[in-house]
């Protein structure tokens, strides 16, 4: 039955062309139309932010197989809680890793009614399946993620050169996408020292295994024609190449994470393995470079690299930083976070929109549908107070388990409400998240 339609309004809402107040009509779900703020039949959000809903295009949900790790009913609930309505998920972590056309049809049935939020999926590109990759896409796999270092899991192995220049021709001919995890594993170094020394562990992955990574994917860029969107940046150094890459004309793209924005080495006490990532989190000097980037548009965009597993793999007991999981379970948080360190360096909320709303969705190619407060996109928003402060309280989070580097934390904004295609998401009521596909 076709809906008969709603307004809402605020006198802060967050739309293409800066802030300002208005209304904004919605019918089946779409935005029909944004008007002026007057009117009596709207229901009124006063001086809450409207932003378009939150994408993030990083996150490791790893259903079906380690669902102990994080699954989608717990990771979408989370996501809704911190304003995201739309998430595309990594392929690896669950099992099997989305590397066939029969596992994305298997993630794609796990997924059905257990999301919150609208969710889609990246494909996989491991040693010897270019053969699956074109079959994934026309299935309806966003693009393809591929690790040029251990990833951590023994069913999603790395690749070398000789394994992009099969796959990226046909990700080209398809017109999809590589997301790259950049790390060389040529300059990536057995840790030694103090397992329990932050420092020690940092040592172990420097910066040039990054920037030596991302030299290899600029010259496989250039001669294959493949685009190429570099995952989780936390080297300030790769950024003058990746900026030259990008002037000689390059589809080549990158994100960073909230984790390499609001932390920084020195601060990080021994044995917190909550901290632990990969790449690393890395000094203040270098946080600062990557924010100067994020501002001069020379970094697309932020997404969260949501990467859980059980607080035994963490080894919070021991502190031991060489052997946990290298993973941040953020997924909730990333709004406020950024949005916290955004606001003492002076960027304002369009620039929050563009990092962590538009940015993302374009790189996934759902601009038309998300990212955006404009006629015909879907009716996603975040409704929320920049100006309210939290402080991160590990229990009352959504994401299936609690350990998180933010505890304890004082964070601005507060999100009051999520809403999906219209609706306000109900954490008590049914999944209406949608199954994405690329269409």
């Amino acid at each position: 039955m076709p809906d008969a339609g709603r307004v809402i309004r605020s006198r802060r809402v967050l739309l293409p062309d800066g802030i300002r107040p208005a209304s904004i009509q919605i019918r089946d779900g779409i935005i029909a139309g944004v008007g002026s703020y007057e009117g009596s039949s709207a229901q009124d959000f006063a001086d809450l932010v409207i932003m378009p809903g939150i994408v993030d295009t990083h996150v490791h949900i790893n259903e079906p197989g380690r669902a102990d790790w994080e699954g989608f009913a717990t990771a979408t609930l989370a996501a809704a809680a911190g304003g995201v309505t739309t998430l595309v998920e990594m392929p690896l972590n669950s099992i099997p890793s989305t590397v066939t056309v029969a596992a994305y049809e298997t993630k794609v049935a796990a997924a059905q009614g257990k999301c919150w939020v609208d969710t889609g999926f990246w494909g996989g590109v491991i040693p010897g399946n270019a053969e699956q990759l074109g079959p994934m896409w026309q299935a309806g796999c966003f693009g393809f993620k591929c690790f040029l270092a251990p990833s951590g899991v023994d069913e999603f192995p790395y690749v070398a050169e000789a394994d992009l220049r099969l796959a990226m021709p046909e990700i080209a001919t398809c017109g999809g996408v590589l997301l790259a995890h950049a790390e060389d594993p040529a300059h990536l170094c057995t840790p030694a020292g103090d397992a329990r020394r932050y420092s020690d562990y940092l040592q172990s992955r420097p910066r040039r295994a990054e920037d030596s990574a991302i030299e290899l994917l600029v010259r496989l860029c250039s001669e294959t024609g493949c685009r190429v969107h570099v995952v989780h940046l936390s080297s300030s150094d790769s950024l003058p190449q990746l900026q030259a890459a990008r002037a000689r004309g390059l589809p080549i793209t990158v994100e960073t994470c909230p984790h390499y924005l609001v932390f920084e080495a020195g601060q990080i006490p021994d044995g917190a393995t909550q901290f632990k990532c990969a790449p690393p989190i890395r000094e203040s000097a270098n946080r600062d470079a990557l924010w100067g980037a994020l501002r001069d548009k020379e970094i697309d965009f932020v997404v969260s690299d949501h990467s859980p597993c059980p607080p035994a793999m963490k080894r919070l007991d021991t502190g031991d930083f060489f052997s946990a999981w290298g993973g941040i379970a953020s997924l909730e948080l990333g709004l406020s976070a950024v949005w916290t360190e955004a606001r003492r360096r002076s960027a304002d909320l369009e620039d929050v929109a563009r990092w962590m709303s538009a940015g993302p969705a374009r790189m996934a190619g759902l601009e038309r549908r998300k990212g955006a407060i404009a006629a015909g996109h879907d009716a996603d928003f975040v409704i929320w107070d920049p100006e309210a402060e939290c402080t991160v309280e590990p229990g009352r989070l959504r994401q299936r388990h609690k350990v998180t580097p933010y505890a304890g934390r004082q964070l601005f904004g507060v999100v009051h409400q999520t809403w999906l295609r219209g609706r306000v998401v109900d954490p008590d009521g049914p999944a209406t998240g949608r199954i994405l596909k690329r269409v």
